[in-house]
């Protein structure tokens, strides 16, 4: 179970891009925890300048101001590294329909940019962040990869284009890729601010400060809402993961199917809050249900999540009430 048993050779280098970011700076943490060297790669358009500083005395950790869009910076930041999990992108489904092409040179040229530095300078395993969002319009729960819908918003074209060159380099370069399919992952660090934060951080954030939250639509809407630490998981899993698992995406979720109404309302209750929620319309290119198949992923990375949503959930919830 998790990741703390998990051995790597004993000098091995992990580059995190994006690694001041939320999921980023998780896997930052976790991997010097466990006695390996980060580098960590951010040009901090929404990483924060604090998470990229919690690490800043550990000798074994390395910080780098720059930007995916550069190919020479992508290419400098994978000298000597064993292991690249690559986390930056800009997310958001609804600014995606606003930016389309800010979202294509970040997340589409970015990603290339940096698949091809890892190519260049002999990376072992090439692990980075997809999303749930490549399954659109397919109405069968759970989703299943192998059976994706017709896309949504721009974001989510993003991530199926980043998941199809990665099957590109494994197939033709044998850089050796693996896709992970996140699911609503939330936890410390997430960021409750601005008009595209995550839905459990705003919830919480106007929760503590009596203020009254915006629910887009109906409440009705369910996801399969994961904890950090299991993205965490499979991201060291995958890189131990074998040659025949490469060039494939991953659900990478718990399995489990909340709806938004119900979470929000129990946290109200965990805070001692009786605020009533106002509705809003709903937001376009949202899927209106979620929850993933994970199967594939226990089977070919070992994935075994240990943090159920009520897990995670509690310990979301106190992170926020000593951090806001």
């Amino acid at each position: 179970m998790g990741y703390r048993h998990l051995n790597f050779p004993k000098d091995s280098l992990f580059l995190v891009t994006g690694g001041a970011g939320f999921i980023g700076s998780n896997l930052c943490e976790a991997i010097l925890d466990m006695g390996y060297r980060v580098r960590c790669l951010d040009d901090l358009s929404t990483g924060k300048k604090e998470n990229a500083e919690l690490f800043k005395d550990n000798p074994w950790y390395e910080f780098i101001l720059g930007d995916i869009k550069n190919p020479e910076t992508c290419v400098n930041a994978c000298e000597g590294v064993d292991y690249v999990l690559h986390q930056a992108a800009w997310g958001s489904v609804p600014r995606s329909i606003e930016l389309p092409l800010f979202y294509a040179n970040n997340n589409i040229i970015g990603t290339v940019n940096m698949l091809e530095a890892a190519r260049i300078k002999g990376v072992k395993k090439f692990v980075y962040a997809s999303s749930s969002s490549v399954y659109g319009d397919e109405p069968n729960l759970p989703k299943k990869e192998g059976r994706e819908g017709n896309l949504l918003s721009p974001y989510a074209l993003t991530k199926r284009a980043d998941e199809e060159f990665a099957k590109m380099y494994t197939k033709f370069y044998g850089l050796e890729t693996y896709g992970m399919r996140y699911f609503n992952v939330f936890g410390r660090r997430q960021d409750p601010n601005g008009a595209y934060a995550a839905v459990i951080p705003k919830f919480l954030k106007m929760l503590l400060n009596d203020e009254v939250p915006i629910i887009n639509g109906d409440g009705k809407q369910s996801r399969d809402f994961t904890y950090v630490e299991n993205a965490v998981e499979a991201n060291l899993k995958a890189c131990l993961a074998s040659k025949e698992a490469a060039g494939e995406a991953y659900n990478i979720a718990y399995g489990g199917r909340e709806y938004l109404i119900d979470i929000y309302y129990g946290l109200t209750k965990a805070l001692g809050k009786d605020i009533e929620p106002h509705f809003g319309p709903d937001r376009p290119g949202d899927i209106k249900h979620s929850n993933a198949d994970i199967s594939k992923a226990r089977r070919l990375l070992g994935y075994d999540p240990d943090y159920s949503f009520e897990k995670g959930i509690a310990l979301a919830i106190e992170w926020y009430k000593e951090n806001l």
